[in-house]
Protein backbone atom coordinates (compact mmCIF):
# COMPACT_ATOMS: atom_id res chain seq x y z
CA UNK A 1 0.00 0.00 0.00
CA UNK A 2 1.52 3.27 -0.90
CA UNK A 3 1.10 6.45 1.19
CA UNK A 4 -1.42 8.67 0.18
CA UNK A 5 -1.47 12.46 0.95
CA UNK A 6 -3.43 15.73 0.48
CA UNK A 7 -2.02 19.01 -0.54
CA UNK A 8 -1.06 21.71 1.92
CA UNK A 9 1.64 23.52 3.88
CA UNK A 10 0.53 26.38 5.95
CA UNK A 11 3.86 26.81 7.78
CA UNK A 12 1.64 26.12 10.85
CA UNK A 13 3.66 25.34 14.16
CA UNK A 14 3.89 22.21 16.14
CA UNK A 15 1.84 23.05 18.96
CA UNK A 16 -0.32 25.30 16.41
CA UNK A 17 -0.97 21.76 14.46
CA UNK A 18 -2.04 19.83 17.54
CA UNK A 19 -4.59 22.37 18.51
CA UNK A 20 -5.95 22.04 14.98
CA UNK A 21 -5.90 18.15 15.30
CA UNK A 22 -7.39 18.05 18.98
CA UNK A 23 -10.48 20.16 17.13
CA UNK A 24 -10.92 17.81 14.24
CA UNK A 25 -10.37 14.92 16.46
CA UNK A 26 -13.01 16.00 18.71
CA UNK A 27 -15.31 16.37 15.67
CA UNK A 28 -15.06 12.88 14.40
CA UNK A 29 -15.08 11.63 18.10
CA UNK A 30 -18.37 13.55 18.45
CA UNK A 31 -19.94 12.27 15.16
CA UNK A 32 -18.59 9.00 15.52
CA UNK A 33 -18.51 8.21 19.15
CA UNK A 34 -16.12 5.13 20.79
CA UNK A 35 -16.51 1.34 19.27
CA UNK A 36 -15.34 1.65 15.60
CA UNK A 37 -12.40 0.32 14.13
CA UNK A 38 -9.02 2.23 14.12
CA UNK A 39 -9.45 2.49 9.77
CA UNK A 40 -12.47 4.29 10.77
CA UNK A 41 -11.09 7.19 12.85
CA UNK A 42 -8.43 7.22 10.56
CA UNK A 43 -10.25 7.83 7.25
CA UNK A 44 -12.61 10.80 8.85
CA UNK A 45 -9.53 12.31 11.01
CA UNK A 46 -7.52 12.36 7.48
CA UNK A 47 -10.72 14.03 6.16
CA UNK A 48 -11.13 16.68 7.67
CA UNK A 49 -7.27 17.29 8.44
CA UNK A 50 -7.57 17.68 4.52
CA UNK A 51 -10.34 20.03 5.03
CA UNK A 52 -7.60 22.65 6.59
CA UNK A 53 -5.74 22.52 3.83
CA UNK A 54 -3.47 20.41 5.44
CA UNK A 55 -1.01 18.34 4.35
CA UNK A 56 -1.22 15.02 5.33
CA UNK A 57 0.25 11.93 4.26
CA UNK A 58 -1.96 8.35 5.50
CA UNK A 59 0.47 5.42 6.17
CA UNK A 60 3.25 7.25 5.31
CA UNK A 61 6.39 4.13 5.49
CA UNK A 62 8.77 4.90 7.91
CA UNK A 63 12.24 2.72 7.63
CA UNK A 64 14.70 1.74 9.86
CA UNK A 65 18.55 2.65 9.90
CA UNK A 66 20.36 -0.10 11.65
CA UNK A 67 23.94 0.17 10.87
CA UNK A 68 24.12 2.64 8.01
CA UNK A 69 21.35 0.11 6.29
CA UNK A 70 18.05 1.29 5.39
CA UNK A 71 15.47 -1.72 6.40
CA UNK A 72 12.14 -1.50 5.28
CA UNK A 73 10.64 -3.42 7.75
CA UNK A 74 6.90 -2.87 7.28
CA UNK A 75 6.51 0.45 9.76
CA UNK A 76 3.98 2.77 8.95
CA UNK A 77 2.44 6.12 10.35
CA UNK A 78 -0.76 6.44 10.99
CA UNK A 79 -0.93 10.22 9.97
CA UNK A 80 1.77 12.72 9.35
CA UNK A 81 0.51 16.15 9.13
CA UNK A 82 2.96 18.74 7.64
CA UNK A 83 5.88 16.23 7.61
CA UNK A 84 5.65 17.89 11.67
CA UNK A 85 3.21 15.81 13.39
CA UNK A 86 2.55 11.81 13.74
CA UNK A 87 -0.54 10.79 14.78
CA UNK A 88 -1.09 7.24 16.07
CA UNK A 89 -4.88 5.71 16.21
CA UNK A 90 -5.78 3.47 18.57
CA UNK A 91 -9.53 2.01 19.64
CA UNK A 92 -8.83 0.28 22.66
CA UNK A 93 -9.75 -0.11 26.20
CA UNK A 94 -6.64 1.72 27.44
CA UNK A 95 -3.85 2.94 26.28
CA UNK A 96 -0.42 1.82 27.88
CA UNK A 97 3.25 2.19 28.27
CA UNK A 98 3.86 -0.01 24.52
CA UNK A 99 1.33 2.58 23.15
CA UNK A 100 3.57 5.58 24.00
CA UNK A 101 6.85 3.86 22.90
CA UNK A 102 5.33 2.83 19.60
CA UNK A 103 5.13 6.88 19.05
CA UNK A 104 8.68 7.76 20.56
CA UNK A 105 10.05 5.28 18.43
CA UNK A 106 8.17 6.90 15.12
CA UNK A 107 9.39 10.14 16.35
CA UNK A 108 13.33 9.58 17.13
CA UNK A 109 12.94 7.41 13.56
CA UNK A 110 11.53 10.03 11.20
CA UNK A 111 13.21 13.27 13.42
CA UNK A 112 9.59 15.17 14.15
CA UNK A 113 9.00 16.45 17.29
CA UNK A 114 6.22 15.96 18.19
CA UNK A 115 3.45 13.24 18.51
CA UNK A 116 -0.21 12.74 19.14
CA UNK A 117 -1.35 9.12 20.47
CA UNK A 118 -5.33 9.42 20.04
CA UNK A 119 -7.50 6.73 21.50
CA UNK A 120 -11.09 6.96 20.05
CA UNK A 121 -12.34 3.95 22.20
CA UNK A 122 -13.38 6.71 25.60
CA UNK A 123 -16.14 8.52 26.81
CA UNK A 124 -14.69 11.62 26.31
CA UNK A 125 -12.28 12.48 23.39
CA UNK A 126 -9.75 14.59 25.49
CA UNK A 127 -9.43 11.75 28.19
CA UNK A 128 -7.77 9.28 24.57
CA UNK A 129 -5.22 12.31 23.32
CA UNK A 130 -1.81 11.91 24.77
CA UNK A 131 0.80 14.25 23.79
CA UNK A 132 4.33 12.60 22.82
CA UNK A 133 7.05 14.84 22.45
CA UNK A 134 11.12 14.27 20.82
CA UNK A 135 13.05 17.31 21.89
CA UNK A 136 10.33 19.83 21.39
Amino acid sequence: MNAIETQGSQGYTENQLSKIIFDCALKVHRTLGPGLLESSYEECLYYELGKFGLKVIKQKPLPLIYEGVKLEIGYRVDLLVENKVIIEIKAVEALNDIHLAQVLTYLKLSNCKLGLLINFNVTLIKNGIRRVVNNL
